[in-house]
């Protein structure tokens, strides 16, 4: 297991200090972008190519996805994209003023064996400066992954918050022949599988420190929930009693998960420890009770339950009082997932035989459709920074995972071709 992970160390440059924020204004996504120039970055000393054109197209999609920036065509782009800038002084930001970028990405890269050496940078074209600037020593795959560090950079620079862009991905594939426990980027690159039970596994979800996994799997025969070590690939059955152990969620803390468990015949939800003693049960109701999701302070669930007819969403205080229904529309409403900031959840609506998806805000109020069209929508989960939503599609036929922006804009696949793909959880950042 510890091959798919990478280290690769991050150095600030001692390059002419950095201002805390940019002067450059931001927008929401949505509204008008920055225009931004990406450019290609140039050797040191031995050119490889296909070096620099992974980075430059890992960089540019996680930009693109953000919905901050108007990427500039390269096509346009004068002189200046090829000459080396590391310092305000060595760029003409005069030529990036004639195609209207407010912002240029440049940079430099070395290959030694297989040690790879970057210097990225970011400038304000209207200001005349550098906003910032990253080198980054690793090894030569790893240069999705500087892009992907480079582009929280970005986002950190002239937000004031990180992106979640070196974050991962774990799903649910088929590929194998059996359903099991994938990982992979968040645009989708360094797929790996993390189980391999030869049976069924559903429903998995980090930790808050994201070094581990819990997950469902039918491996013994029964719906038991694991929890697997990322870094080690350490995996011990935590919780089999008999009926349904499943939809386990870390709580906040990382101290405790909610559970949905039949052990008595009807599914509730309950709050287990870490190594499956059962702390306390949270719901209780004549009715199936699934799919529980923690408010970021741990105080409140949302959940579905067909208590009233229909599967509806629920949200409750952990101590089992106060108990809501969340959302009034639509008979059959389910998979909530409370975005990280709180102040939204979101979940998936069936409609004329096809899911989408929603948010609503943890009072009720504003519900907002995010997904249109053909094929099913479902199974949220939040991006770290809330700005973004992963889910289960199958509108081109066979189930994928798909990312967009929180408005619910941008949408993409994101997992491989040739297996049919579900379950989708978003790490926090590692």
């Amino acid at each position: 297991m510890r091959r798919i992970f990478w280290l690769f160390i991050l150095v600030l440059v001692t390059f002419p200090a950095l201002p805390a924020r940019a002067e450059i204004e931001i927008r929401a996504p949505g509204q008008q972008a920055i225009p931004l120039a990406v450019t290609l970055f140039l050797p040191l000393d031995q050119p490889r190519p296909e070096v620099a054109a992974e980075f430059n197209a890992a960089l540019s999609g996680d930009l693109d996805l953000s919905g901050l920036f108007a990427l500039t065509d390269p096509a346009a782009f004068l002189g200046d994209a090829r000459k080396l800038g590391l310092v305000s002084i060595d760029v003409d930001f005069g030529q990036w003023r004639l195609l209207g970028a407010e912002a240029v990405v440049k940079g430099a890269y070395s290959v030694r064996g297989e040690e790879l050496v970057l210097e990225a940078r970011l400038f304000d074209v209207v200001g005349r400066r550098l906003l910032t600037g990253r080198r980054y020593v690793g090894r030569v795959k790893d240069a999705r992954r500087m892009a992907h560090a480079f582009a929280d950079q970005i986002l950190a620079s002239l937000t004031g918050e990180e992106g979640p862009f070196s974050t991962r991905i774990a799903y649910i594939d088929n590929r194998s022949g059996h359903k099991e426990l994938y990982l992979m980027d968040v645009d989708g690159g360094n797929a790996v599988r993390l189980t391999d039970h030869r049976s069924l596994v559903l429903n998995p979800d980090f930790s808050p420190l994201g070094k581990e996994v819990i997950f469902t799997s039918y491996r013994g025969g029964n719906p038991d929930l694991y929890r697997k070590e990322i870094y080690s690939g350490q995996e011990a059955r935590i919780s089999s009693r008999q009926g349904l152990n499943a939809s386990g969620r870390f709580r906040p803390d990382g101290k405790a998960i909610a559970l949905t468990m039949s052990r008595d015949g009807n599914a509730e939800i309950y709050q287990i420890d870490t190594g499956g003693k059962i702390e306390k049960r949270l719901t209780q109701s004549w009715g199936i009770d699934v799919d529980p999701s923690w408010s970021p302070d741990g105080r409140s669930l949302a959940f579905v339950s067909d208590r009233q007819g229909n599967p509806q969403v629920f949200v409750a205080d952990v101590d089992g009082g106060n108990v809501r229904r969340l959302v009034r529309e639509g008979k059959y409403n389910a998979t909530p997932a409370w975005s990280p900031k709180g102040d939204l959840i979101a979940f998936s609506r069936l409609e004329k035989g096809v899911f989408d998806i929603y948010t609503i805000a943890p009072d009720g109020s504003g519900e907002r459709r995010l997904t249109f069209g053909a094929g099913n929508k479902e199974h949220p989960r939040w991006s770290a920074d809330g700005r973004f939503l992963v889910y289960s599609s199958d509108q081109d036929g066979k189930k994928a995972i798909y990312v967009m922006r929180a408005d619910g804009s941008g949408a993409r696949r994101i997992s491989p071709a040739g297996g049919e793909s579900t379950h989708p959880a978003w790490s926090p950042r590692w």
